[in-house]
């Protein structure tokens, strides 16, 4: 009997080692990881400089608390991070993951307006259908009905509106762009009915990932955003948990729709799993702000700024860079695309195959002309998983894609360094679990 408290009370395969794209179990039969876990391992399960940088940390120092010290490899961590971040984005709060990073981000939006005297600035706006973590703040930032069911008495007042998601959302008789116009202009609507004054940030994912598998915003949506936002003096909270860190083709998500935020919040791929970090990255104008009144951030964390993840996260962005990774994704996610596309762009039960770089979502429907999505009840998704694992691959279905209860999808993320005759396994292994799942 395992003593382990797991995410569900189903027996796992235990992980003993992994090489490359690959993980192995104790029976020694290998995985393709299809989805980098949750869009975590973007450098696969092996990577020597990373394991090497780990190692000389290790042996110099592990531990030091921020309230006394700071660190060369944060130091180090946060001036990459900073150099490389959109423009005006100069300090960085590094963190043990998204969860926490969303956390502070929401924290630092509240602290921010204290310290330049607008106190009645407190409400938070969200999308429906978005995921931002699953510590309260975060889960109640999220828009996503079936993760807030269960803790909804417990969770902060926030309000969503509609997300820019075009397979479900845009009219026949709507171009693109006035369909983004429209989207993003349900939040200057929900801003007015609550009162300008009293709203302080805007957070969205820029892709968004688990709760509806890779959706891109359509052109012109987060330029229309940053502009609504800008008018009102309500900051713009991007978070890249999952999408950013070269995972869809650039470092930073936002770069490819021109915008930039206030605070930005990463993680996942920032560690690419090696170890537990993640960062909120801000204006110099929110920290400067700070620095001029209080003096201090309130908020903390014992782990973060931790030595040694930020010395794993620093050798993992400098591979990112170094090695033309990131330029490589916009490549390699074309070919995956491709390869989906002539895989199952007219199955009968795929609706829309979607995503940017290495970050791709397949939506399975019962219709495809009405886009009717299967029962719930079916938990189609959890087939899928489970057949696909059956089959060696490793991908991230989930469920409740369209409302928080119907619909699913494939969350598609490999390691950055997937070659060409594994994107044709991935896709050939998802299309047997497919197969099995819908039978």
């Amino acid at each position: 009997m395992s003593h382990v408290f797991g995410r569900s009370s189903a027996p796992l395969p235990r992980a003993v080692r992994g090489e490359g794209c690959y993980i192995f179990d104790a029976a020694g039969r290998a995985y393709l990881d299809g989805s980098g876990g949750a869009a975590v391992s973007c450098l696969g399960h092996s990577d020597a400089d990373v394991r090497a940088a780990i190692h000389r940390q290790l042996d110099e120092i592990a531990f030091a608390h921020t309230g006394f010290f700071t660190s060369e490899p944060a130091e180090n961590l946060a001036d990459l991070l900073a150099e490389h971040a959109p423009e005006g984005i100069e300090r960085v709060y590094l963190l043990s993951g998204g969860s926490e990073a969303v956390e502070a981000a929401i924290k630092l939006a509240r602290q921010y307006f204290l310290e330049i005297g607008e106190p009645g600035r407190h409400r938070l706006i969200a999308r429906r259908q978005s995921y931002h973590g699953n510590t309260l703040g975060a889960l109640a930032a999220g828009g996503n009905a079936w993760r807030r069911e269960k803790y909804a008495p417990l969770l902060a007042e926030t309000h969503h509106v509609a997300p820019c998601f075009e397979y479900r959302e845009r009219r026949e008789d709507e171009s693109v762009e006035a369909y983004g116009r429209r989207a993003a202009d349900t939040l200057e609507a929900e801003i007015l009915r609550l009162g300008p004054e009293t709203v302080m940030a805007f957070i969205a994912e820029p892709v968004v990932g688990a709760t509806a598998g890779a959706v891109p915003p359509v052109p012109g949506y987060f330029a229309r955003i940053r502009d609504i936002c800008d008018r009102h003096g309500v900051l713009l909270i991007l978070d890249e948990v999952m999408c950013g860190m070269g995972r869809t083709g650039t470092l930073f998500a936002c770069e490819q729709d021109g915008v930039v935020p206030d605070i930005v919040a990463v993680a996942k791929g920032l560690g690419a799993g090696y170890m537990p970090i993640g960062a909120m990255l801000a204006s110099a104008r929110l920290h400067d702000a700070i620095a001029a009144g209080s003096g201090s951030f309130q908020h903390g964390h014992t782990y973060h700024g931790h030595p040694l993840a930020a010395a794993a996260g620093h050798a993992v962005l400098r591979a990112l860079l170094e090695r033309g990774l990131v330029t490589g994704v916009r490549t390699k996610g074309e070919r995956l695309a491709t390869a989906l596309r002539a895989a199952f762009g007219q199955h009968p039960h795929v609706g829309d195959i979607r995503g940017r770089g290495l970050f791709r979502g397949v939506e399975l429907v019962e219709d495809r002309a009405t886009k009717r999505p299967f029962d719930p009840a079916r938990r189609l998704h959890a087939r899928v998983k489970a057949a696909a694992m059956d089959e060696g691959l490793i991908v991230y279905p989930a469920g409740g894609t369209v409302n928080g209860r119907e619909g699913d999808h494939v969350l598609i993320a490999p390691p950055f360094i997937i070659e060409d005759a594994q994107i044709e396994e991935l896709v050939g292994k998802l299309g047997r679990a497919l197969e099995r799942a819908l039978a």
